[in-house]
């Protein structure tokens, strides 16, 4: 393959090669390269370093189907052979080509596999707004199978965002389009499979095992690698919750089946789930100390493997609280916290990184025609204009990727995505009665979005426990203040010093009896007492699993009552005035505070998601 590769190469590389053999050495490259064709190798991973550079710059004229069929090829390689950082650019690439060229049945292929990569790489508001794209372009070829495919894809993205219940009716939708269908017969069972994670999570138990014992029976006699880890992985969550109903004996029984397929599977994750759920099998039964060994057994395999760290911590939390040694179970929900906390942070600030290169690129690239050199110029204007709108457009690109992640991490407590936007907007109005100027009111807003972008690195088995914390859960939930702020202090975008404060002190109270540092009076920096009572305030207006909706006029006496403990007395003054007035003007509060939501295009996603579920098929 390396002799033929260079072959291609220097096709590719020749200043006037002909376009048919340009396309001709496209074809041949990306046929070897795609691993539903050709195996995975040591040289074709040679090959596709090579080619990684070569391809994804080639000049426009190039820019045809076979160049996007071949960008495809290279994305599934990436994805397949575990490197998806490295195939989000030709994923990118493909559909932008996909979609230029109008084919929209590989289009929702190509963003399909993009949203995968996202989401391997921990980029999963991006990852859902693509998806969203997928499933809008496969309900529109009215093609049940590429819209099953998708749905499924995208709740298992929901699930890893904690978004439990829009992931179930992603994964009915499946149910619904397979339905009679032998064909999707594989894809429903694996999504009957996610179903029951969800209810898991969800502590919905009985209908999680209904879900799982209908994933086993629609995956029985797997043939392919794939199959058995589906198979594997549905007997691991109906072990899982047959014994949170306490059914011992059952989940041994199913326990066994999992050790069976994922043995057959010869997969290191499906092994490894299987172990844990033995473990986990033994600590239920009573045979303690058996149970704990094996899980640490398995948890060290995990420390190398890295990908399934989480999954064994949660495991031995679990196991540990049904044995009551609690200690343990903090020890080990610790080390969860501290492995979430890095990879998510990691991530964080990897894409940000990606996203600034993005823009920058947008602002130094070539253009093709008319109406591409207009968008350029008016970016670089963006650059060097000194102009307000200017500037605030800029701040606003720069800020994008992490409103994006800030607003995810909130999902967890207000499912409608709106409450950073309804703080911002009503941190900036209480500044505007203080007398700031335009642009820190700006500033402001744009920062007060951010103020929870730290719960990313809080685990969801903490956030989402349904009992009262413990004192030390209670603390390690609120350290997400101190992760915010390294993420925004690592972010290195000019303007985000008054995110960074605002994310560290929002939960410090004027009398000294908040966190992290028990801060008092103005030692709390302005921006940060602003931010918390607004915060504080769409908090208790708004219903939060923990509480009840309330009126205004309760919320804001509740408020006032906190003048001069909780909250700066002179801004408290001017709040209690300020928010009556806001509803005398505007009407509805929400719809007023909540106008900049409209032009996030991860909200936008959002709807449209909502909407293609909500779609009737006409066959």
């Amino acid at each position: 393959m390396i002799e033929a590769f260079e072959s291609i190469e220097a096709t590719l590389t020749a200043p006037a090669a002909p376009v048919a053999d340009v396309e001709r050495a496209l074809t041949e490259l990306g046929r070897a390269l795609d691993p539903e064709i050709s195996v995975l190798s040591p040289q074709n991973a040679a090959v596709f370093e090579r080619a990684l550079a070569l391809v994804v710059d080639l000049p426009v004229p190039a820019q045809g189907p076979a160049l996007a069929q071949c960008l495809w090829s290279m994305a599934k390689y990436a994805y397949m052979s575990a490197q998806p950082l490295k195939g989000l650019a030709p994923a990118q690439l493909a559909v932008e080509l996909f979609r230029r060229q109008g084919s929209r049945s590989m289009l929702h292929k190509a963003l399909s596999m993009h949203g995968a990569l996202l989401a391997d790489v921990g980029n999963l508001p991006v990852a859902i707004e693509t998806y969203a794209d997928a499933l809008e372009t496969a309900v529109g070829l009215n093609d049940p199978f590429a819209e099953a495919a998708v749905c499924n894809n995208l709740g298992v993205a929901l699930i890893y965002s904690a978004q439990y219940e829009e992931a179930i009716a992603c994964l009915e939708r499946v149910m619904a389009l397979g339905q009679g269908n032998p064909e999707l017969q594989v894809v429903r069972g694996a999504a009957l499979t996610n179903i029951a994670l969800a209810r898991l999570h969800l502590e919905d138990y009985a209908r999680g095992l209904g879900a799982a014992k209908d994933a086993v029976e629609l995956l029985d006699h797997p043939t392919t690698t794939n199959e058995r880890l589906s198979r594997a992985l549905a007997e691991t969550l109906y072990t899982r919750l047959l014994l949170e109903v306490d059914a011992p004996q059952a989940a041994r029984e199913r326990c066994e089946l999992a050790k069976r397929f994922a043995h057959e599977s010869r997969l290191e994750r499906a092994e490894l789930e299987a172990g844990m759920a033995e473990g986990l099998c033994e600590v239920y039964s009573g045979t303690v100390d058996v149970g704990l060994a094996r899980l640490s057994r398995w948890l060290e395999l995990a420390r190398v493997l890295k990908g399934t760290l989480a999954d064994a911590l949660i495991a031995m939390v679990k196991a540990n609280e049904v044995a009551n040694r609690h200690d343990a179970a903090l020890g080990y929900l610790r080390e969860l916290m501290k492995h979430t906390r890095q990879v998510r942070q990691e991530h964080a600030l990897l894409h940000h990184r990606l996203h600034i290169q993005q823009l920058r690129q947008r602002q130094a690239a070539p253009v093709a025609d008319t109406e591409m050199l207009l968008e350029h110029r008016e970016l670089t204007l963006l650059g060097k204009v000194a102009s307000q709108a200017a500037r605030r457009e800029m701040v606003k690109a720069h800020v994008e990727m992490l409103e994006r992640l800030a607003v995810t991490a909130g999902l967890r407590d207000d499912p409608t995505g709106l409450h950073p936007y309804r703080v911002g907007k009503l941190a900036a109005l209480l500044a505007q009665e203080l007398g700031w100027d335009e642009d820190t009111v700006f500033l402001l807003e744009l920062a007060a979005r951010l103020h929870d972008i730290g719960k990313i690195g809080i685990p969801e088995q903490l956030l989402l426990r349904r009992r009262r914390l413990t004192g030390p859960e209670i603390e390690l939930a609120q350290s997400h203040a101190l992760v915010g702020a390294d993420i925004l202090a690592q972010s290195n975008v000019p303007h985000l010093k008054m995110a960074e404060e605002i994310a560290r002190f929002h939960h410090e109270r004027w009398d000294g009896s908040g966190y992290p540092f028990g801060l008092t009076y103005s030692a709390i920096p302005i921006a940060a007492r602003i931010t918390a009572l607004a915060d504080v305030f769409d908090e208790l207006a708004h219903v939060r699993a923990y509480d009840v909706t309330r009126s205004v006029r309760d919320v804001l006496g509740e408020i006032a009552s906190q003048r001069g403990r909780q909250f700066d007395p002179e801004l408290t003054d001017l709040f209690v005035t300020l928010v009556p007035r806001l509803r005398r003007e505007y009407g509805s509060l929400d719809v007023y505070l909540g106008q900049a939501a409209r032009e996030s295009p991860f909200i936008q996603a959002r709807s449209k998601i909502s909407s293609a579920l909500k779609y009737e098929r006409s066959d």
